[in-house]
């Protein structure tokens, strides 16, 4: 099953395998007191550019890299400062080329914000797509969320 996080579904911090702590800084917040709509932006790539760009991880193949072709975030709650936020990520599909993610952000036990990310693996060269190698597929397989079928079976 390939659902996506709908808008009234609560996402599970438990669901997303890849799971890392931040804080909320002061330069975070808006004229409102809360994080900027804009600083979510930054929250999803710390958890994506952490994964994927970690040597050990066996992702980033010699002469291929990653770039970001879709974000899409729904903003659940407020979040202030200071304070700690967990950030979660989770692989739900593959494409020939590209990798989709659920992503969240996660302050005091409760879901603040979540996305969808697409990431598109390019040759450094020519700055085109690349199929995904096979051994990038596999080592992405610890990370698929909870529930989720990356192949689309």
């Amino acid at each position: 099953m390939n659902a996506p996080i709908s808008a009234d579904q609560e996402p599970r911090l438990d669901d997303f395998p890849y799971r890392l702590s931040d804080n909320v800084r002061f330069a975070d917040l808006d004229p409102n007191g809360h994080v900027n709509n804009a600083v979510y932006a930054s929250y999803f790539e710390t958890g994506r550019v952490t994964l994927v760009k970690d040597p050990g991880m066996g992702l980033m193949p010699t002469g291929l890299s990653w770039i970001m072709v879709r974000l899409d975030i729904h903003f659940r709650a407020e979040l202030h400062w200071p304070g700690t936020i967990e950030l979660g990520l989770g692989l739900v599909k593959f494409g020939r080329t590209s990798t989709t993610f659920d992503q969240v952000v996660f302050s005091e036990g409760r879901c603040v914000a979540s996305a969808k990310a697409i990431t598109v693996m390019i040759d450094e060269a020519t700055r085109r797509p690349s199929p995904l190698p096979a051994e990038v597929k596999e080592n992405f397989r610890r990370w698929v969320r909870r529930g989720v079928n990356p192949d689309g079976a």
